[in-house]
């Protein structure tokens, strides 16, 4: 068995373990709740009414974050296309799926980078955020897996492409000015 196989065993042994968690309908309650902080309508609806009702590092911070949340999602749709991986539900069975699952493909998670694109900039903005934002972050990440719509490395994957957005968004914001009076 190579390498790769014996990280894709680990990987479901993995999905296994945390999909489980499903069973405890006040986990499959928390988790259900806290992946709709990374849905469209909710991650696209907070960072407007940030940059429209607030001001100064909060409306940059805001600004920052609209930037990452809309430029992380192409490489999302191209790694769709490219790697073409199933939702677990679609591979395995006798898993936990929430009642109403995605149809498209598996990776990386676009919840997951959602997240990560906009917590990214207002814990760079505002360090002590990290506290919250990064585990709730980390949260609706694995929130994909309870919910049997993604494999763990999905959410890392979303995670790393939320996460190098967040901070290409941020040195665009901070260099605006020079990049643009370059050319």
């Amino acid at each position: 068995m190579g390498i790769t196989e014996l990280l894709y065993e680990w990987e479901c042994k993995l999905f296994r373990a945390i999909n489980r968690q499903y069973e405890h309908k006040w986990v499959y309650a928390i988790f259900r709740t806290v992946t709709q902080l990374a849905s469209a309508p909710f991650s696209i609806g907070i960072v407007l009414l940030l940059i429209l009702n607030s001001t100064g590092n909060v409306k940059t911070a805001a600004i920052t974050a609209g930037i990452s949340l809309a430029i992380s999602h192409i490489p999302v749709q191209i790694g769709k296309k490219i790697f073409r991986r199933k939702r677990p539900y679609l591979v395995f069975n006798q898993i936990f799926v929430t009642n109403r699952p995605l149809k498209d493909l598996s990776f990386p998670s676009g919840h997951t980078t959602a997240a990560f694109s906009v917590i990214t900039p207002f814990v760079i903005f505002y360090p002590f955020s990290s506290f919250i934002l990064v585990p709730l972050g980390m949260i609706i990440g694995l929130s994909r897996i309870v919910l049997g719509l993604h494999y763990p490395s999905d959410c890392f994957a979303g995670m790393l492409l939320g996460i190098v957005f967040g901070l290409l968004s941020v040195y665009f914001m901070n260099n605006y000015d020079s990049l643009l009076l370059n050319h």
